[in-house]
């Protein structure tokens, strides 16, 4: 039997625990540490989750011989330190989305870890189900003809305002884009990779971040992708495919997906696929993360890097254009 790959996590908040839920699912991989500023924090989440090794520095988990693989869970400003420090102590890099803040952090991560020659991938879950396989499946099959169409948004009035927390401070690169924006960013470039031009509208809040952007991309073939997020309200949370033979709509929860109805133009037919996940989700990009290791890759085909950098040139010019940015990239 091959040994399973001893995970650490960075940052032992929500997305952490919704990590370690997904390896209690996962075939060949084991939580083994976390990794906390907080002496506190970090003996909370082993207790929980029973996790063997407690470092109260994210340099200690680094250093640590006990982990293969770090799971970066901070918020969004510290992505890119954490990494880097996972990186050029020869970890492997699995870390949540957005890969990084912009695309000069993005570029900087994924520099080092071409010179350390170890995996980096950024953590888009959404990618990795069955569903979404059998998405690409059909799409490259050709089965709805050539695309022109794509819609899909993400909104949800979350519980919790604080002004301080990740959602809504500048100072953690808060506000809708970052945090669920680049899932339909990221389902749109999934399908028709880097768009030619954009145009694009963000609301922003009190504290200076958006709360609503909304943006049309357009490609070399003259497709348009019409994409939505929100902190204001909740939102169908759909996504829509559309092409000259057929349509493709991933029903609510599109970031999370497990139902599709496909239709074709020609016979006029509906078919209803349902694929439900196994474990939580986030078992599917951890496993998909084990077996690039078993492999020995360093890059990934279904989330490659230069795909992440080319999703985040995008973020930058949605945000330049609609007028914001955060207090440290001044």
């Amino acid at each position: 039997m091959k040994e399973k790959v001893r995970w650490g996590i960075i940052g032992p908040g929500r997305i952490a625990r919704a990590f370690a839920e997904g390896l209690h699912h996962s075939q060949n991989g084991n939580l083994v540490a976390i990794a906390s500023r907080s002496k506190e924090r970090a003996e909370q989440f082993s207790k929980e989750w029973q996790v063997p090794f407690q470092f109260y520095s994210y340099q200690e988990l680094a250093e640590s011989s006990v982990v293969d693989a770090v799971y970066i869970a901070t918020p969004h400003s510290e992505h890119m330190d954490a990494a880097i420090l996972c990186l050029q102590n020869k970890k492997n890099v699995l870390c949540e989305k957005p890969l990084a803040v912009n695309a000069s952090q993005v570029k900087k991560m994924i520099e080092t870890a071409r010179a350390e020659n170890v995996l980096l991938m950024e953590g888009m879950w959404s990618r990795f189900p069955p569903l979404m396989r059998k998405v690409r499946e059909i799409v490259l099959a050709g089965s709805l003809g050539e695309i022109f169409s794509i819609q899909a948004d993400f909104g949800f009035l979350p519980k919790n305002k604080d002004p301080n927390g990740r959602l809504f401070n500048p100072a953690l690169a808060g506000g809708s884009l970052l945090d669920i924006g680049i899932y339909p960013l990221s389902f749109a470039s999934m399908i028709l990779g880097t768009p030619k031009s954009f145009a694009a509208l963000a609301t922003l809040g009190k504290t200076q971040v958006d709360e609503q952007t909304s943006c049309i991309l357009k490609y070399e073939n003259g497709a348009h992708a019409l994409l939505h997020s929100s902190l204001r309200c909740e939102t169908n949370q759909e996504a829509f495919i559309a092409g000259a033979d057929g349509s493709l709509r991933i029903h609510k929860q599109c970031w999370k997906p497990q139902k599709m109805t496909i239709q074709s133009h020609h016979s006029q037919k509906e078919e209803y696929i349902e694929m439900p996940f196994e474990g939580n989700g986030f078992n599917y990009e951890a496993e998909h993360f084990g077996q690039l290791l078993e492999e020995g890759k360093k890059d990934s085909e279904v989330m490659p890097l230069e795909e992440s950098l080319s999703i985040a040139r995008t973020m930058d010019q949605i945000r330049e254009s609609c007028g914001f940015k955060y207090p440290f990239e001044e």
